[in-house]
């Protein structure tokens, strides 16, 4: 007879328990999920004790004018992009003064947007000491199944690719704090 299996913690969860235990804190810099990292992980009890907010920066020049994202970068790399994702995180951690910040950008569908493909997504990481990533959110196997159920149902596509989204954020900082990072 096996043992029954533990049942995993949920990623915002165990994200939240992380940076506790580190005394750290956490907040948001979003356009396509248009809060919903930040809401997701304020669901958890205890969210008060390390989330200090976030940014919806749905419109580009919000991304300037809130997240200080450089007009360069919208200019030359475009909103959908790393170098974008990655000013938003920094801008994000600076301006809620937080220990770390995540961002995301990029496009949910059904339509691809300024030549970026639905389910190309970006996410932003700024942490301590100034240490600044960008990490695509979908391997190119991941992004075309997403961009499929986008076209066959928008809603649902629109939605998972958020979710989804949301959910690999909290992942990509758990590997950080952890030290457990896997290319994808």
């Amino acid at each position: 007879m096996s043992a029954p299996s533990a049942t995993p913690v949920p990623p915002a969860r165990l994200l939240l328990e992380l940076l506790t235990g580190a005394g750290q804190t956490l907040s948001f810099c979003e356009s396509l999920t248009a809060g919903l990292a930040a809401a997701t992980f304020a669901g958890v009890p205890g969210a008060s004790t390390v989330l200090r907010g976030g940014l919806v920066t749905y419109a580009t020049e919000l991304k300037i004018e809130l997240a200080g994202v450089p007009r360069e970068v919208v200019d030359k790399r475009g909103v959908v992009s790393p170098e974008c994702a990655a000013a938003m995180a920094t801008g994000a951690r600076d301006r809620c003064s937080s220990d770390w910040a995540l961002s995301l950008t990029g496009v949910a569908g059904p339509d691809s947007q300024d030549g970026h493909p639905v389910g190309e997504v970006w996410i932003g990481l700024a942490g301590p000491g100034g240490r600044v990533e960008s990490i695509a959110a979908f391997s190119s196997r991941e992004q075309v199944r997403l961009a499929e159920l986008a076209r066959r149902s928008p809603l649902e596509g629109r939605q998972r690719i958020r979710e989804t989204a949301v959910h690999r954020c909290f992942e990509i900082l758990i590997d950080r704090l952890t030290g457990t990072f896997e290319s994808r």
